[in-house]
């Protein structure tokens, strides 16, 4: 994965899948790799399918259900940033959660791709992440990513993570 963030504002990202030999790039405002034109897919049914991190795979769980009960929920753990934010891309998840610290060399690239296509990325309390360099390398508050809907996921999840 690679990011090129202006004034703490991620505008292009690279995220590299080898085993299929895929890569995906966008630069905002600019262009989008042929592997991303068309790919926001919609899924069907009316689960919620999100995708989180393997080692968060059990807490966010037991959030994503209280949260969008009487909804059937689908959980997926997955690793890698880069491979989340795809499969919401993709339309195979509705939403990536990351609820503890992680590092923003892992979701810059990820920030960036959404921006250019419509997706969003912000941390659980809706704020933007800022990837300047001359700030802690850590966002602190989680993240969640869409490609829709995306306060109304953020609020869901915020409000079931408080109770």
């Amino acid at each position: 994965m690679a990011c090129i963030a202006v004034k703490g504002v991620p505008v292009a990202g690279v995220i590299r899948k080898p085993f299929d030999d895929t890569t995906y790039w966008a630069w905002v405002d600019h262009g989008v790799s042929d592997s991303l034109k068309d790919l926001h897919g919609s899924k069907e049914g009316d689960a919620v399918e999100v995708i989180v991190s393997l080692s968060h795979k059990g807490e966010v769980e037991a959030v994503a259900k209280e949260a969008f009960a009487p909804r059937e929920v689908h959980i997926t753990g997955a690793g890698g940033a880069g491979y989340k934010v795809i499969e919401v891309i993709k339309g195979t998840e509705d939403v990536y959660v990351h609820t503890t610290l992680i590092k923003k060399w892992d979701i810059c690239s990820g920030d960036a791709i959404l921006r250019a296509i419509g997706g969003t990325q912000t941390d659980l309390r809706g704020e933007e992440i800022d990837y300047s360099y001359n700030l802690d390398p850590k966002a602190e508050h989680g993240l969640i990513a869409t490609m829709h809907d995306h306060e109304k996921y953020r609020e869901i999840l915020q409000t079931a993570a408080k109770s």
